[in-house]
């Protein structure tokens, strides 16, 4: 939750300014998390009238909820249920738009988009996530810094939240220059080659998948990356720490722990979580002894781990995912995210670490007498809605399914498939679709890219994100046919799952 809850409107960007990101995060932890969210419920039901209908709807009397044991039985609030149903300006502080300077977008399952409005002044929690990558990790307060956002810009959350919140430093006095030529590779060239000669690192912000086009496509036409050093910000996917490693070879880097960061974000609530040189090194340590890492996560592939600021933004786990509190102009009071994943303590992962013989940071590849900050994690394994991210797009069942039902194809396939993202070994993402064929039709080349030309069609016409992430060379998909009742992709007997990871 933001400062504005202790601080008049008027002095946020002040306080912000003028205040150290350590004296920030250490005014954060000598708050009691929890009655600050039992605070920002309270301040919900009496000022959000979308809010208070939804509690009336569901018995729920608000004088009653005095604990946080008793929050923590309040409703879940989620996109279906509250989101859509209720008008936009009911969702926000005060019952209208009056508060918000400006709006995101997200594109939801038929390419409708859901619109997130906010004030600048609560980007200001969300530039502390940024503070710290750019100067725990890169060293941004010691070092003249190039961030050049590559994220697309307009209306996605991406690219503007992230210039915004890089403003917000450089106002700050890092000697930060913020470049924005969004996800234009042609225009991201000219910027490194004209200013990153100026500074002592250049820092990439952007999609996974996108970031490796860049540093590929820029090493084919002679861009030195490694004079530059160059940093990496990644968000909206997760990747493995062999994709990690490819990087920072293709980059020259020689600290995979300091020259990149994830960020976990989202949409409605922001930047949720950042990695940290620790949370990267616990992860590079259990991706080499994954027997760890089922027993941390429970399952042997790796989430994505982060560290965040509970004063900032609340987790709670539901069945198995995640649950966000935070305030903003549309504030999330234990709002369903429906990504899979799970909290931990910081005090619970050392126990962990130790438990499985990691006594020092020294052992995680870090310097030893570097304090790591203590603040809390949260893993993410992506969407449990079924949705695949492919360059930050989040791409729905939905949006295929109307391919099959195209009178063309639906002579040959049944209308089931299976949507993943993979990787080349070169490390390049690719959208993959297996498709079943009816039990009489055997598959044939021709109809291959029938199919492939048919998605990236209706992709473009229904999914925004899709349309405006996803570079033009990397939206045909691959399409593999498969025979009726294929034991890999199609097995009889089985309930079928659209969607692989």
């Amino acid at each position: 939750m933001s400062n504005s809850l202790t601080h008049p409107s008027g002095d946020i960007f002040h306080h912000f300014i003028a205040t150290p990101m350590d004296t920030l995060l250490a005014d954060h932890q000598a708050v009691n998390p929890e009655d600050k969210v039992l605070a920002l419920f309270h301040r919900c039901a009496a000022e959000v009238p979308a809010y208070r209908r939804f509690l009336e709807a569901r018995g729920v009397n608000p004088a009653e909820i005095n604990t946080f044991q008793s929050f923590q039985k309040l409703p879940l609030m989620g996109k279906t249920d509250y989101m859509q149903a209720y008008p936009l300006p009911e969702r926000c502080l005060g019952g209208s738009l009056k508060g918000s300077d400006r709006v995101a977008v997200s594109s939801g399952s038929t390419g409708q988009p859901t619109f997130w409005p906010r004030s600048a002044a609560y980007e200001l929690d969300i530039a502390v996530r940024f503070e710290q990558v750019l100067c725990d990790s890169f060293r941004a307060h010691e070092r003249s810094t190039l961030a050049v956002v590559c994220f697309a810009l307009g209306n996605w959350v991406g690219g503007l939240y992230t210039t915004s919140c890089c403003w917000h430093l450089a106002r700050k006095g890092y000697p930060l220059m913020v470049a924005t030529p969004g996800n234009n590779k042609a225009e991201i060239f000219r910027v490194v080659r004209e200013m990153a000669p100026h500074f002592e690192q250049t820092v990439l912000l952007g999609y996974p998948p996108f970031v490796k086009d860049v540093v590929d496509a820029g090493a084919a036409e002679d861009i030195d990356w490694a004079g530059y050093s160059p940093k990496l910000v990644f968000a909206g996917e997760v990747f493995s720490e062999e994709w990690r490693s490819l990087m920072g070879q293709r980059i020259g880097s020689k600290s995979p722990c300091h020259d990149s960061a994830s960020l976990y974000g989202t949409a409605d609530g922001g930047v949720l979580g950042n990695e940290t040189p620790f949370s990267i090194a616990i992860r590079r340590w259990l991706s080499v002894h994954p027997d760890a890492a089922r027993a941390l996560f429970g399952e042997s592939r790796l989430p994505t781990l982060v560290q965040y600021d509970p004063a900032s933004r609340f987790f709670e786990t539901h069945e198995g995912t995640l649950v966000v509190s935070g305030e903003n102009s549309v504030p999330l009071v234990r709002y369903h995210i429906a990504d899979k994943g799970g909290v931990l303590g910081f005090d619970e992962m050392w126990d962990f670490l130790r438990d499985h013989g990691v006594q020092s940071l020294s052992e995680l590849g870090l310097n030893k007498d570097k304090q790591p900050r203590n603040l809390p994690f949260v893993y993410v394994f992506g969407r449990a809605d079924f949705t695949v991210s492919y360059y930050g797009a989040n791409i729905y069942p939905e949006n295929i399914t109307v391919v099959l039902e195209q009178p063309e194809i639906m002579v040959w396939a049944t209308g089931k498939f299976v949507l993943e993202t993979r990787e080349t070994e070169a490390g390049d993402h690719y959208l993959h679709i297996a498709v079943e064929l009816l039990p009489d039709i055997e598959p044939d080349a021709a109809m291959t890219p029938v199919i492939a030309e048919s998605v990236r069609a209706q992709l473009l016409r229904l999914n925004s994100e899709f349309a405006n992430y996803t570079p033009a060379e990397r939206q045909l998909p691959r399409i593999t046919l498969c025979s009726f009742a294929d034991p890999e992709y199609f097995p009889a007997g089985v309930k079928h799952r659209y969607t692989r990871r």
